[in-house]
């Protein structure tokens, strides 16, 4: 079965520990293969310091496969021997930055298909902050203030990161622009990991689900549907 992991940010912070050790178990363990995508983090240049970042982390928690790929723009999101090494991995962890950057470079690329490979065959992909709003269907871009459209593996949904934080001050606006549509808010250090339709909460903080009429807050350990929650 293939799995999805959402953070909302503040991913190599301490209580993240949690969500990602279940990633990896997921993924096969601690020889699994995880792939590190900075691509959000290259916009302003940051990708190998963010992406250093995520190797040290996985590795501190066991992992001893872990790597980056330098997807950066839209020629290495179509390089094929970038999108073969991508296809190699058990797991796939989308680093946080700039979300649309990010999500324009991934859609339709060869390396994205690559993800999307490694997922049908029963791997894992993570997001964290701009890493897990690409996965949806919408995402907003704080940058433009614009909704836009993403990478569509998680359907009519569209995810509030660092909610505690910034993140919830975007609801009311975008209940407004997505009236029928779900809207998840993943504070910081806090992950969510599907199992099917299910989902579980991990980590230090709480995962908010808005629908037009109702908003259900679900702390660490919790269980919900986004179908029938």
């Amino acid at each position: 079965m293939s799995h999805l992991l959402l953070a909302g940010g503040s991913e190599f912070g301490g209580k993240m520990r949690e969500p990602d050790l279940q990633a990896i178990e997921l993924a096969g363990g601690f020889d699994a293969p995880i792939c590190i995508i900075p691509t959000a983090a290259a916009l302003d240049n940051n990708h190998k310091r963010a992406g250093n970042n995520g190797i040290r982390w996985f590795q501190s928690l066991g992992a001893k496969n872990v790597f980056t790929v330098d997807v950066i723009d839209s020629n290495s999101a179509n390089d094929s021997s970038l999108a073969a090494s991508i296809r190699t991995s058990k797991m796939v962890y989308l680093l946080g930055g700039f979300p649309r950057f990010l999500g324009e470079t991934l859609k339709n690329s060869l390396c994205w298909q690559a993800m999307i490979n490694v997922y049908q065959n029963g791997g894992v992909i993570g997001g964290s902050s701009a890493g897990a709003m690409v996965l949806c269907e919408f995402y907003y871009d704080p940058y433009e203030q614009k909704l836009l459209n993403g990478l569509n593996l998680i359907p009519n949904a569209c995810v509030l990161p660092h909610h505690n934080q910034f993140g919830k001050r975007w609801a009311k606006n975008l209940r407004t622009l997505l009236p029928n549509s779900i809207l998840i808010g993943i504070d910081e250090e806090t992950g969510m990991i599907n199992s099917g339709d299910n989902w579980q909460v991990y980590g230090k903080g709480e995962v908010t689900v808005y629908r037009s009429e109702s908003t259900v807050t679900i702390g660490r350990g919790g269980k919900f549907s986004l179908i029938g929650i």
